[in-house]
This record gives C-alpha cells, structure tokens and sequence, in this order.
C-alpha cells in the first residue's frame, strides 16, 4: 500500500513545505517535517506498520515538530510585539 513506501511521505514533505512558503503561518511545516521525518523512519525500516499506527506516529512527530517550531521561533515568555505606525502612513 501507499502508506509504507517512503517516497510518498517525502513527496508530502515537499508538497506541505512548498504549502508553508505560499501559505505562511508555522502549520504547514510542523507537518512537513512529521512528513519527512515518517518517511526516514519507512527507508530505514524502522517504522511500516498498519495505516492506523503510520498515521498516529506521523501525528505524533507532526505536533512534535510544531512545538519544537515554536520553541525556537516563537515569542518569548513576557515579550509582546507592539506596532507604532501602519503599513499606510508615510
């Protein structure tokens, strides 16, 4: 089946993560990286279960990648981002 050949998983990885560069906004790459990390794990054989367990184990490295995304990209504890002008005044 199609969900235990790594190619899909790395085909999905580069579609989610072209997704992030159209659509910004930190989700998409969280699951490029489950993505591409499920599809390591399936070419060296670590991972190739039933559909049920893939999905669960890409979901689990998916919001595993989204917490470590907003770990090291996100606002830090007590900083706040405050914006003095527009983008329309001059």
């Amino acid at each position: 089946m199609l969900h235990d050949q790594w190619w899909v998983w790395m085909s999905a990885a580069l579609l989610l993560a072209t997704a992030e560069v159209i659509i910004p906004g930190w989700i998409f790459l969280g699951f490029a990286m489950g993505a591409l990390v499920m599809g390591a794990l399936l070419l060296i054989g670590v991972a190739g279960l039933s559909l049920p367990i893939t999905l669960v184990i890409f979901a689990v490295l998916s919001l595993l990648s989204y917490i470590g995304l907003r770990w090291v990209f996100g606002l830090k504890t007590g900083q706040v981002t405050l914006f003095d002008r527009d983008i329309n005044d001059n």
